[in-house]
């Protein structure tokens, strides 16, 4: 990390620089924000408000982007009030101790990190559910949603999570210790469960008896009839492979006749299917695809 110390206590800055150097930190130690060179970028900021030659707003104002830890010598509206107002983060009063120093600049780092990660994951969910519509959240839990595509459930999963106050886990099924994850299942904590389907009959019974009355959501790529509890079906209609299941040769072609036959003439569709013009005719007798017009 590259810090930047304004301080012109000289003996105070070269000890505070002198620490952040063992930390593993390049440090670069002024007395005035005017010997700067405000081309280079600093994570972060020590800035005392004691300097006479430099108005400390205008520190705080130019490196906003930075973590900023203020110096001062005692508290006041006008040594830390109004500076965190304007941007700063945090302070230490004079004398300080060094761990003390060190912990605030571990712990604004760690706090960045996490906003640049949750901005990035909201983009990225912004990007992979733009365009799913949901309507599912008013539903009472336990809930089983059937669904052709595994983004539509997921959508329904975080539009309830990002409303609860409940910590969050989530479970796959299809695990081989999934046994003892069901058997510490508890009321304090919102669960979403993915591949229900990939279930033997019995650890589905075992599951529904596990989750009266908890706080789950379950997920599965097939129909569920035995299924107790509430149940909503969310489905892609522009999804080509339905599920997980293995389709038959029939069904195939089926699917594939009904998507693509405004998209390619029925020459270029028999070429895709490895089969003749004839025969894709027969099959659409067959199957009961009439062709569009």
């Amino acid at each position: 990390m590259k810090i930047l110390i304004l301080e012109d206590e000289i003996y105070l800055a070269q000890k505070v620089a002198s620490r952040l150097i063992e930390e593993g930190h390049n440090c670069e130690h002024f007395t005035s924000f005017g010997e700067v060179d405000k081309s280079k970028r600093y994570d972060t900021v020590l800035l005392s408000m004691n300097l006479h030659t430099t108005n400390c707003e205008d520190v705080i104002k130019f490196y906003k982007d930075s973590i900023i830890i203020l110096f001062v010598t005692y508290i006041s509206d006008a040594t830390v009030g109004n500076p965190i107002r304007i941007g700063a983060n945090d302070y230490v009063q004079k004398p300080f101790m060094m761990d003390e120093l060190i912990r605030k600049i571990h712990h604004y780092q760690l706090f960045n990190k996490m906003q640049k990660g949750i901005c990035l994951y909201e983009k990225y969910f912004d990007l992979i559910f733009d365009g799913i519509e949901c309507d599912g959240e008013d539903k009472t839990l336990p809930l089983l949603v059937e669904t052709n595509d595994q983004k539509y459930s997921d959508k329904l999963f975080f539009d309830i999570a990002n409303k609860s106050t409940l910590p969050v886990k989530i479970l796959s099924l299809s695990k081989v210790n999934i046994v003892q994850e069901i058997k510490e299942l508890n009321d304090q904590t919102l669960y979403y469960m993915v591949d229900y389907h990939s279930l033997k009959k019995s650890l589905k019974d075992m599951l529904q008896k596990a989750i009266t009355n908890l706080n789950v959501i379950i997920s599965s790529l097939d129909t569920e009839p035995d299924f107790v509890y509430d149940k909503i079906e969310l489905k892609n209609s522009n999804q080509i492979i339905a599920n997980d299941n293995i389709m038959t040769i029939h069904d195939y072609v089926k699917l594939v006749v009904n998507t693509f036959q405004d998209k390619y003439p029925d020459t270029e569709l028999s070429k895709k299917l490895g089969i003749s013009r004839k025969s894709l005719w027969e099959k659409r007798k067959k199957l009961g695809v009439e062709k569009k017009k």
